[in-house]
């Protein structure tokens, strides 16, 4: 299978969260898809907006209390505030709900497929044999977001993936599944199945493990951890 990019509708999927059927001999190891919740905290910082217009609204009651302002005039500039960071929260979490909605991820034993997209539905394919490491970032617990590493030469668009990427990584944009509350796990199944994978397909590069995977796939798949 190769890699690509394709723009499909969810309606025509013929197996959820795939743009075909799997081949004979390829078998789903698991599905998921984001956390709306940690997503809109992690990846779109809610709590820094809330923070921010919270801010906004003690020096807006603190400079109109120091220059005299009248009480009316004080509350309904807090008022205008927390108006404002309520509705811009709103369209976070609603922004949020839409993007765990329409994204669905799934581990075979030969791939990962991401479907995504909230205005286009389009569909990652990503054979085992393009990627080149596994990288877990944790957000404690078991919660956290699994990147993919691509050897060089196969460089994907970080703003069409937005934000099924990893963070900051514009030159060589790594794709990722993103806030998922059982990382843990997802990093289990997918480091043993491309273990499996490449002790079936010997003509790849073993590559090297570290991390809590270790125990299960040594000496066939890279895995970096990350806690944050």
């Amino acid at each position: 299978m190769r890699q690509e990019i394709v723009a499909r509708e969810h309606e025509i999927e013929p197996v959820p969260g795939l743009p075909e059927r799997l081949p004979a001999g390829e078998v789903m190891l698991w599905q998921g898809k984001p956390d709306a919740k940690m997503f809109a905290r992690r990846v779109l910082k809610s709590r820094w907006i809330g923070g921010y217009f919270l801010i906004l609204a003690a020096w807006a009651g603190a400079s109109g209390l120091y220059d005299g302002q009248p009480a009316g005039g004080i509350l309904f500039s807090i008022a205008v505030l927390i108006a404002l960071a309520a509705v811009l929260l709103g369209l976070v979490e609603l922004f949020a709900w839409a993007v765990a909605r329409t994204t669905l991820y799934t581990i075979t034993s030969e791939r990962v497929v991401l479907r995504f997209g909230v205005a286009l539905s389009l569909t990652l394919n990503l054979p085992f044999n393009r990627v080149s490491g596994v990288s877990v970032r944790r957000f404690g617990g078991k919660a956290g977001t699994i990147a993919l590493q691509l050897p060089p030469g196969h460089r994907l668009s970080w703003l069409i993936q937005w934000p099924h990427v990893r963070g900051w990584r514009f030159a060589e944009p790594e794709p990722a599944l993103i806030c998922l509350p059982d990382a843990e796990k997802v990093g289990d199944v997918l480091a043993l199945a491309i273990a499996q994978y490449r002790s079936r397909h010997s003509e790849h590069p073993r590559l090297v493990v570290s991390g809590p995977f270790a125990g299960q796939v040594a000496g066939m798949t890279s895995v970096a951890v990350a806690a944050e």
